[in-house]
């Protein structure tokens, strides 16, 4: 079944869904949450296989073609390779990307490949054991990288794609270390700008290591190219002159990129919400729940999509963090 496009009130079409399948995680990254954890949702709470199914094909239908899976971590949710297997065969959708710490990745690699998985995001935050320690918490490098060596041995797997998110005092001595090792190795390297979503709620302007900041110092060293860049894509990405590898930096604080958004996110526990930021939320288990028809539930959604904020307001006077820390939104 076919249904009309989906557009907020700006006249942008939305086409990418964000789903989190979990808000647990193994991990305790100090940008995300605080040392002890969060409260974790009940298992009753969190969306079913098949509520998220449904979701997705219903928004498939209104013209959704990128999906991808996060949490929490999303491998740790209990046959989270059956899920994103189901998710593929879904009619309408081109891609199904997923986003992971990469912990559970060696064990899990193979049969998400399987599954069809187009693309692979996996979080790195530091290349040096210690460092990885002090912003995770957890000892856990050389496994990470080992699940990313296993990943990279599936061609249908790459590109393979990661993420360090940049932190004035902590990054900038990551900076060259991981411009090596894009070059280096088959993985695009992707700096993302410290956001405030932390679980400590201690985030401030000027901890932001800007995407300018860290391309002028890789450049010093390594010559860089500016890529075409894809409709829609938060990263803007730069070949190294002299053609090994590619780097890429997503600047949401610096330089936003909400004039152009297509992305709505989808929580663990079935919350709609149309910002990163957003303060507001629309409620679709519930709605499910109650025996919604799916186009009650289409009505639902566009109601909320239309209301789709214009741009987040970080960088205003009197900005609201959301209350929600960014494992329990989906990244």
């Amino acid at each position: 079944m076919v249904r009309d496009p989906l557009h907020d009130g700006h006249g942008r079409r939305i086409s990418d869904l964000r789903v989190s399948v979990t808000d647990r995680c193994n991990f305790r990254c100090q940008y995300c949450m605080p040392a002890e954890g969060l409260p974790w949702l009940e298992r009753a709470e969190v969306l079913s296989f098949e509520e998220i199914e449904r979701l997705v094909t219903l928004l498939a239908q209104m013209g959704v073609e990128e999906l991808r899976l996060t949490g929490g971590e999303p491998l740790v949710r209990r046959d989270f390779p059956a899920l994103a297997a189901r998710l593929k065969r879904v009619p309408g959708l081109r891609e199904v990307s997923v986003t992971t710490n990469g912990f559970l990745l060696e064990r899990d690699a193979e049969a998400l490949v399987a599954a069809g998985v187009d693309r692979f995001n996996v979080s790195v935050d530091s290349l040096q054991r210690d460092r990885f320690y002090e912003q995770t918490r957890r000892d856990a490098l050389e496994r990470v990288l080992a699940g990313l060596e296993h990943l990279a041995t599936f061609p249908e797997a790459h590109p393979i794609k990661i993420n360090a998110v940049a932190i004035r005092g902590f990054t900038e001595d990551e900076v060259l270390p991981f411009a090596r090792f894009a070059r280096e190795h088959p993985y695009e390297v992707r700096f993302i700008e410290y956001m405030p979503l932390d679980g400590d709620r201690s985030w401030k302007a000027d901890q932001v290591l800007t995407g300018a900041e860290i391309r002028a110092a890789i450049h010093a060293v390594y010559p860089l190219e500016p890529a075409a860049r894809d409709p829609h894509a938060t990263a803007r990405v730069h070949r190294f002159a002299d053609g090994q590898g590619r780097i890429g930096f997503i600047n949401p604080v610096s330089e936003p990129f909400c004039g152009d958004c297509n992305r709505i996110r989808l929580t663990a526990d079935g919350r709609l919400r149309t910002c990163l930021f957003s303060l507001h939320e629309t409620d679709l288990r519930a709605v499910m729940r109650a025996g919604a028809t799916d186009d009650e539930l289409e009505r639902t959604i566009r109601s909320a999509v239309w209301a789709k904020e214009l741009k987040h307001h970080v960088n205003d006077p009197g900005f609201v963090q959301p209350k929600r820390t960014m494992s329990a939104i989906g990244g």
